[in-house]
């Protein structure tokens, strides 16, 4: 058996673009670091992701007191060209519709 059967696998289907648009879909005033912990980067990482989120208009940014808080621009089209006439509002309610489910509810059998 080759090295790469003795590892787990570490590749996911969701970007990091994709976790962090999602986890402030879920928060809109998230900290940063909470996110960077929650999706297991470096919060310079998640400084950089949100940066592009903003410049491509995915997300707007608004400071409230010491804190941001950010606008989703749930309209703004997927940037692959085999999605790019789908908004990102499928993928967001995806998600956020799954954390609102009952336990048990949400996952296939």
């Amino acid at each position: 058996m080759s090295a790469s059967h003795d590892r787990p696998s570490t590749w996911t289907f969701l970007t990091h673009h994709a976790r962090v648009l999602l986890e402030i879909a879920r928060d809109p005033e998230v900290r940063l670091r909470d996110i960077a912990a929650s999706i297991g980067i470096t919060e310079r990482a998640v400084q950089g992701i949100v940066s592009d989120l903003h410049d491509a208009g995915y997300v707007a940014r608004e400071r409230v007191g010491r804190r941001n808080r950010y606008t989703l621009n749930l309209d703004q089209a997927f940037r692959y060209p085999t999605e790019a006439d789908l908004p990102v509002r499928l993928l967001i309610d995806m998600f956020t519709q799954r954390d609102h489910l009952p336990a048990g509810d949400g996952a296939a059998s």
